[in-house]
Order: C-alpha cells, then structure tokens, then sequence
C-alpha cells in the first residue's frame, strides 16, 4: 500500500466513524480481528482534494461548530443569567470573571478560537470542492449544501457573540460582517439543497437565514422567511456520549454531578417561573445538594439541576419554527400591533401547554416577547445577540431584574459581547 493509499484509507476511517448524527455497528468475529495498528501520519493537504475526502470534511466542520458553541453558550450564559455560577472553576467550571458578568480579552480566547475555527474550516472546505468538482455537480451537490449550512451557524455565532469580526488575519470589522456571511451562506445552501432534493437543509438554512436577518434589521425579509416553515420543525446541533469529553454538550456535562456541579438554575428568572408554569422547555430539578464552590456573593448556593439537556449526548437546536413564530411577533410589535404580538406569543405557549401571558399596552408585550425569547432559546447561545441588538435598538419592555445589572442578579458587570482575545491580538499585527 502506497503512502496515498494509506491516506485515503485512514479518510475512509475518519468519514464513517464521524458521521454525525449516526450509529455504526460493526460486527467482526473475535478470531478474525487484527489489533495491530499502523499510524500514517498526518493527513496531507492534497489529499483531501479527493472526493472520497469530502464527507469527512463536511462532517469535521459540524464537529467544529459543536466546539464552538459548546463555550459560546456555555460562558455566554453566565453573562445573561440563563444559569447562575456556583463557584466552580477548572475544566468544565466557570471563571470568577466570567461568573461576574465580564467577558475579558485575556479570559475568553476559547470561544473565539473554536468558532473562528470552525468558521475557516467550513469556508475553506467549501473553496476546495469548488476547485475539484464539476460545477453542474457542485452546484446541487447535498455534501455542498450541508458545508455551506455549516458556514452559515458558524458565522452567525460568531456575529450574534463577538463585538468585531476579523477574517483570516485581516483587520477589525464591525460584527455585522460575520452576519452578512451567514446570510450569503444559508442564501447558497438554499439553492443547492433545493437543487439537490434535500428539504430539511432547505428548511434549516432558511430559518437561520430569518434568524440572521433579524440580527441585520433585515424584517421583511425575517418575515418572509420565517412564515413558511413549520413551527414542528427543529434542526439540531448532535453532540456524543463515547469517551471523548470534548464531543459532550459541555453544560449538560458541567451539571451532571459526575463529577461537576458547576452551575444552577438557583438565582435565574427559569427557577420561579419553571415552578409556577413547568414549561417544559426550562425545566430543573432541585437536587438538595449544594454546587461545586462557593460564589463571593453568596456562598455555597442550591444546586438546581437544568434538565433541558439531560444527557450528555442532548443537541442543542440550531434553528426551530417555534423561533420563527417569534420572529413573526416581534415584527408585529415593531409595526405597533402589541395585541397581535401576544396573540401570536400565547399561541405558540399553547403548543407547550402553557398558560398564556396577558398585558395592558406595548411596553408589557414587548416585555412578554423578550421573555418568551429567554424560554425558548434558553441555553442556545442565542441570548447574548439577543440582548446586545435590544440594546443597541433602544426597544421597550424592561427586563427582569435577575438577568441585568441589580442587586438581585449580583453581577458585576455585563459585557453584551466576546471581544477579539488577546491570542488574537498578539498574532495579528493588523489588530492593534
């Protein structure tokens, strides 16, 4: 066997051992197995131009998006009160400045790193199936299509979180760009899933597409996107429960008590409401058990356990209609019509078999969606864009005092934004 052949072969390994969101069984008999192992080395860059390559490439740049929001989510959340630090650091714990509400340059590389990652490898893939397939291939090709709705989440966690974007070792540029990014991405991966029968990436891309054009103030074209789609439909972020912690949902691992108990639902806006709604879509439950530490503030606090993600191995969703129902209320309010917003808010309530809300004017329905948005996106990474555009917009209905700056949420601090780390700025001299 030749060195290409040994390095196409361990791709072979790599694409059907990889592929995300599926099981493989492989059944050998005992006295036929082979145990020696062979290490090609690593892969060559010219090697993965084949096209026995690409699946694994399209699946390496899901795997590196889960990387990402694994830590955009989970640090993100300390920040907007979705989950309350208990003192634990390390590993899978939480910095006391992250805890506090600050999201430092010196302290949050990881997130940046991950997801600027996972953003260039989904690009760059996308670049090299250009360069070594057909276009009338390329342009219907569902391996395509699935890459560019990899680039397109990458790009959008990256806007929805960062304060600026650099691309590739270039400049600052405002956060809108990644955004931008994200709407060509899901734009292109309608196209060629459309193309190539593929209606669930279709779906999946337009959502985020609506998602992102929120972000961008873009609402006849949100609107326009989110009215077709269904609000059953879900399109998940896999993760796995194999021996590999780096592929677990990292907030699910960090409250599992095995052993981590380093954060709880104690001190959020979720604990109340979930015992006087259960909404299903915030559920804990009270252990009895104190969490990993203690917190400055507080001291060794209850560890309420989130059971949104009870396992390990539970996805986090990337795009859902229930979310473009959202959308659609949000528009109304924009447009004036609270009492249509409402109606539109309770009317996704009712599917989770909640009660609905009731309010006297705008400024309580713009406060009921702001809510609902915290519910059904809670633990999503999604929060933080969510709160930096209220604020950047100046929009009406107030917040509850648990998840700002009070004597309530005892934060600190509340950075709305991850800014370029220090990694970043010490490697790229056109970052100063």
């Amino acid at each position: 066997m030749n060195e290409r052949e040994r390095m196409m072969r361990r791709i072979r390994i790599l694409r059907e051992t990889r592929v995300l969101g599926a099981t493989l069984a492989l059944v050998v008999p005992f006295a036929a197995c082979n145990f020696d192992v062979t290490n090609p080395g690593p892969v060559q860059d010219e090697f993965l131009n084949d096209s026995d390559a690409f699946e694994a490439v399209v699946n390496g740049m899901g795997r590196d998006l889960s990387d990402g929001l694994n830590y955009l989510a989970f640090h993100g959340s300390m920040v907007v009160r979705e989950l309350f630090p208990t003192g634990g650091t390390g590993q899978f714990g939480i910095s006391p400045r992250n805890a506090d509400g600050f999201l430092d340059a010196n302290d949050q590389g990881t997130p940046w790193n991950l997801t600027q990652r996972a953003r260039w490898v989904a690009e760059d893939g996308l670049r090299r199936f250009a360069e070594n397939m057909e276009a009338s291939e390329f342009s219907r090709s569902e391996m395509v299509a699935q890459a560019h709705l990899w680039a397109g989440y990458s790009n959008r966690a990256l806007g929805e979180n960062m304060c600026q974007a650099v691309i590739d070792g270039g400049a600052p540029l405002p956060r809108s760009t990644f955004l931008e990014r994200a709407e060509q991405h899901f734009s292109d991966a309608i196209d060629v899933a459309s193309a190539a029968g593929s209606s669930t990436i279709a779906t999946a891309a337009r959502a985020a597409r609506a998602s992102v054009r929120v972000q961008l103030g873009d609402w006849p074209g949100a609107v326009s996107d989110a009215g077709g789609i269904a609000t059953s439909f879900v399109y998940e972020m896999p993760y796995f429960d194999r021996g590999d912690q780096s592929e677990y949902n990292r907030i699910a691992h960090a409250s599992a008590n095995d052993p981590y108990k380093t954060h709880t639902v104690w001190g959020t806006i979720y604990a109340d409401y979930y015992l006087a709604s259960g909404d299903p879509r915030v559920a804990w439950v009270d252990t009895g058990l104190p969490g990993d530490g203690g917190v400055a503030c507080c001291g060794q606090v209850p560890f309420y356990q989130q059971i949104k993600f009870p396992d390990k191995d539970a996805p986090i969703t990337l795009s859902s209609g229930a979310e473009m129902r959202l959308i659609e209320a949000e528009n109304a309010l924009i447009g004036g019509s609270w009492e249509s917003a409402l109606s539109i808010i309770n009317d996704l309530r009712a599917v989770y078999g909640v009660d609905p809300w009731t309010a006297s004017g705008s400024a309580e329905a713009w406060a009921r969606l702001k809510r609902e948005r915290g519910i059904q996106l809670w633990l999503e990474g999604r929060r933080l864009g969510d709160f930096y555009r209220w604020n950047q917009e100046g929009t009406p209905g107030a917040l509850d005092p648990l998840e700002i700056l009070s004597p309530e949420s005892y934060l600190l601090n509340q950075d709305l934004c991850f800014p370029i780390p220090d990694g970043e700025r010490d490697t790229n001299p056109n970052v100063s």
